[in-house]
């Protein structure tokens, strides 16, 4: 629990509700139940931030089970090609406290936070890490060579955000080229931001 938690708790009075949810909701572990969640999973959130502590959040998508849990506290998910910013990788650079927010939107309605602390994993380092053999044929089936890196994650924390306001979504299908720098395919300049630079 952080100073301001406990803070806020007190001034708004939370700090009974707030102590049955730490004690029954919070593990400092992924448990069977949350790994079996992450490897249903094809896309997530991340959140960083800089060592000045200016934050970051991002999308991370992915064939289902592109997160793969190494052991209950170990993670690992591909960085595929972007816009070569890597805003992201930077602030782990810099800060690596991390947090990843999985929801599924389409079948239970339920969310996971997973936060700790991440460093990044070149591929061929990949087979350094003490994985099950059916998370290396996983990684080479699925993955390829889209990968361009790796983050790996240490689990400080794994808790459960509640379903109450989590929407119903469908799954449609989408061809992905994962490797493409075709600038329409990743969205263009969509909200006219070089439009109004020039202006």
């Amino acid at each position: 629990m952080s100073r301001g938690e406990h803070l806020l708790q007190e001034q708004y009075g939370t700090t009974k509700k707030a102590s049955s949810f730490y004690e029954n909701q919070m593990l400092n572990y992924l448990n069977d139940k949350m790994t079996e969640f992450i490897s249903n999973q094809g896309m997530m959130f991340i959140a960083t931030s800089d060592s000045r502590g200016n934050c970051d959040s991002s999308f991370r998508a992915g064939s289902v089970g592109f997160v793969r849990v190494i052991d209950d506290k170990t993670l690992i998910y591909p960085e595929y090609r972007g816009n070569g910013v890597m805003a992201s990788l930077g602030n782990i650079i810099e800060n690596p406290h991390i947090g990843l927010m999985f929801i599924d939107f389409f079948e239970h309605y339920i969310g996971l936070h997973v936060n700790g602390k991440a460093s990044i994993i070149e591929n061929e380092q990949l087979s350094s890490l003490k994985m099950t053999e059916k998370i290396k044929k996983d990684i080479k089936e699925k993955e390829g060579n889209r990968s361009e890196r790796w983050v790996m994650m240490k689990v400080d924390e794994a808790y459960i955000h509640c379903s109450k306001h989590i929407p119903k979504l469908e799954k449609m299908d989408k061809k992905i080229d994962w490797r493409t720098d075709d600038g329409k395919q990743k969205g263009g300049d969509f909200f006219k931001a070089k439009q109004n630079k020039e202006d």
